[in-house]
């Protein structure tokens, strides 16, 4: 009769939480766009980034601008022997010069900064792609953590009932000793998943909050965790977005503009400079003089100067053209990582929300029915219902995995994924 009991009570605990861990997590609180949108507001990176851009964009008149004119004033041929006193040649000597470049020089200077200038603001572009990527690769596994502590913690409910029920079968002699220890060292395991877990979520919550410029102590709640999203474009559909959006690759290509731009100009260097000027000289107690000259620089150490810098300007060029076509592959690889890690978590989530997970459910239901009648021992239907729980974790984290990789393939394209589609 007690094991009747016993037996009936350990039946309606099951089907409870049985029911309890199918049931869904808590609604969700904090969602991705709330999280991007303060990342992009208040991120002490992408700011500096934006800064640098900024700054860079001033410097392009200032590489177009003549040289500053020049102004002098001199006491000329002022006697040793009285200084006051005036001769033919003594006078106030006013002077203003102006150097003159080369014609092209200027534009061609203008023009390798303002390539450099865009390139830095495409930068700060790919800064703020990047930081979306990191700040939702944060907060999918986030995400993840929330929804396995909660199951985890399930699962640490239901142990510590199946030790309640062992405890009670082996009180009454219909149980053994063994099935109580190995409940009670079940329960303590799941207990120290729980808290090593949850200390990493503290980690991760710091290191999201440093992402959005806050305090590493700022809480973050609920977090919401979608269904995988529909079929990827192929690699070369998603290489050909990146090749015309990506802010990286085009401004590695700025960056070759601007080398070009410094090799003509490196050119022109052997080029005299030429420099004109008007002084005017006023004489006391004679009749003032006014001066016209010009002049221009005489490239004698070309070989020292001119012409080494020109070599150093063609290899900057290549260098740039190498780091362009260097980062295109990159790109292209990575996408095609990105992308089949993608449709693998995909498909697997999917397998395990579609077949695996109903499947274990449906052996858990078979070991409780066979336990009623005695045919299946108390450890193996404990250890189908782990089995389930463990299903249950390995599934968020695969759909968590789907779409960290989705948005960091989204900082690639230097848009979200769906944007781009």
């Amino acid at each position: 009769m007690n094991r009747v009991r016993v037996a009936a009570a350990l039946a309606l605990t099951l089907t409870a939480l049985s029911r309890e861990g199918r049931a869904q997590v808590a609604p969700d609180t904090l969602r991705l766009a709330e999280v991007v949108a303060a990342a992009r507001r208040a991120n002490p990176m992408l700011q500096a980034a934006r800064l640098e851009a900024d700054a860079a964009a001033q410097r392009i008149p200032q590489a177009g601008a003549l040289p500053d004119p020049q102004f002098q004033f001199g006491l000329m041929n002022r006697p040793l022997a009285g200084f006051g006193a005036a001769e033919p040649m003594t006078m106030n000597s006013y002077q203003l010069t102006q150097a003159l470049p080369w014609p092209g020089k200027l534009s061609l200077a203008q023009d390798r900064v303002r390539n450099l200038a865009q390139a830095q603001r495409l930068d700060a572009e790919q800064a703020e792609a990047d930081l979306i990527g990191s700040v939702s690769g944060a907060y999918y596994q986030l995400a993840y953590m929330d929804r396995a502590l909660a199951v985890m913690g399930q699962t640490r409910e239901l142990l510590r009932s199946f030790h309640e029920v062992s405890s009670a079968m082996y009180g009454v002699g219909t149980g053994v000793q063994q099935d109580v220890l190995q409940a009670q060292v079940a329960v303590a395991r799941m207990t120290e998943d729980i808290t090593a877990m949850t200390q990493e979520r503290v980690a991760k919550a710091a290191r999201l909050d440093a992402l959005l410029g806050r305090d590493a102590t700022a809480p973050v709640g609920a977090l919401e965790l979608p269904a995988a999203g529909d079929t990827l474009p192929g690699v070369d559909s998603l290489m050909a977005l990146a090749a015309a959006r990506r802010p990286a690759l085009r401004a590695a290509h700025q960056r070759v503009l601007a080398a070009t731009a410094g090799f003509r100009e490196a050119r022109r260097e052997l080029f005299p400079d030429l420099t004109i000027g008007v002084s005017y000289g006023q004489r006391p107690r004679f009749d003032d003089m006014v001066s016209l000259m010009i002049g221009f620089s005489v490239p004698v150490w070309a070989h020292s100067r001119q012409l080494p810098l020109r070599h150093e300007m063609r290899a900057m060029q290549a260098a740039q053209e190498a780091q362009e076509r260097d980062l295109y592959n990159a790109t292209y690889a990575r996408l095609a990582e990105l992308r089949a890690e993608a449709v693998r978590a995909r498909n697997l989530s999917q397998l395990y929300a579609t077949s695996i997970l109903p499947q274990a459910r449906a052996s858990v239901d078979a070991a409780l029915a066979s336990y009623r009648v005695g045919r299946v021992n108390f450890m193996s239907l404990m250890e189908n219902q782990m089995t389930v729980n463990r299903y249950a974790i390995e599934g968020v984290r695969l759909l968590a995995e789907h779409h960290a990789a989705v948005a960091e393939m989204g900082a690639l394209l230097g848009a979200g994924l769906e944007e781009s589609r």
